[in-house]
């Protein structure tokens, strides 16, 4: 990851964001917060593993690819929360309802312990 060491960086302080807000109690403003910050790991998740790809002379270039990509190179476990984690994804870009945002946001503790485990198997 040495070439790409300020995306790396970024993600790594995204996912420690993330873990603080979801320490918190749930408020509209935490759990919104916490939608925002989880946006940020997801984007940043999957552009470091596009990067680190890219050093191992693979290509890819949307979450989904660079996801299987992942699985490929041992960076991540083969778990159909990833898959979901992108649907997850997807919606919080359209949530206009509190129980899609309560819904989201009730995944968040295990979205945490993927990035989590990515961001340690990067380091």
């Amino acid at each position: 990851m040495s070439n790409n060491k300020p995306i790396f960086e970024d993600f790594e302080k995204t996912v420690t964001r993330l873990g603080e807000v979801l320490k918190l109690e749930k408020t509209d403003i935490n759990r919104d917060s916490a939608i925002k910050r989880f946006e940020l790991c997801f984007d940043l998740a999957w552009k470091s593993i596009k990067a680190y790809a890219k050093n191992q002379g693979l290509e890819c270039y949307s979450p989904r690819e660079c996801f299987k990509t992942a699985f490929q190179l041992k960076l991540i476990e083969h778990d159909k929360e990833w898959l979901e984690m992108i649907e997850d994804r997807n919606r919080t870009a359209h949530l206009y309802n509190e129980a899609q945002a309560n819904e989201v946001y009730s995944s968040f503790p295990n979205y945490l312990k993927l990035f989590e485990g990515l961001l340690n198997t990067l380091k």
